[in-house]
């Protein structure tokens, strides 16, 4: 048996959150929320896709499901397993459906603003706020995922 020396330390950091997320679709456009500009948040003042993270228990889907409802009270039946994209601290079910209604029927009851982005602003990484009145940055993972599924769909279409 080995003793650990008195200055050895093992430092635990906390497990991975789970959140899942949805890229719907419209029109070859992709619905985006403006993240509330507060500290304490991750991408701050940033396009992201809608959804949050998991509740002890919950599937991922259920969970996407949920946060939509709350986020802008849509209602997804069947979304598709696109992926996960994992760091040290986060774990993202990424999940793609049809957004079915105008963006005036949706309610939105969390963050700043939401739009419908074109494949323009995704590459250029910025998007216009009418509510901000100013263009804000696409969240680097937000934007990765939508090109990594732009890019699938478009290497799918051309076959």
């Amino acid at each position: 048996m080995h003793d650990r020396h008195p200055s050895e330390t093992t430092v635990k950091s906390a497990p991975p959150i789970h959140v899942a997320m949805a890229v719907l679709e419209q029109d070859e456009k992709f619905l985006m929320q403006l993240r509330d500009d507060i500290p304490g948040i991750l991408y701050p003042g940033c396009w992201g896709l809608f959804g949050g993270h998991l509740e002890p228990g919950e599937t991922p889907e259920a969970g996407l499901k949920r946060e939509l409802e709350e986020e802008i009270s849509y209602t997804v039946i069947s979304p598709i397993k696109l992926n996960c994209y994992n760091d040290e601290k986060v774990i993202r079910h990424i999940y793609y459906a049809p957004l079915k209604v105008s963006l005036e029927a949706l309610i939105l009851n969390e963050g700043w603003d939401l739009s419908l982005v074109g494949l323009q602003d995704i590459r250029r990484g910025f998007c216009y706020s009418q509510k901000a009145e100013q263009e804000r940055p696409l969240g680097d993972i937000h934007q990765r995922i939508l090109m990594d599924f732009i890019a699938k769909k478009y290497k799918n279409n051309a076959k």
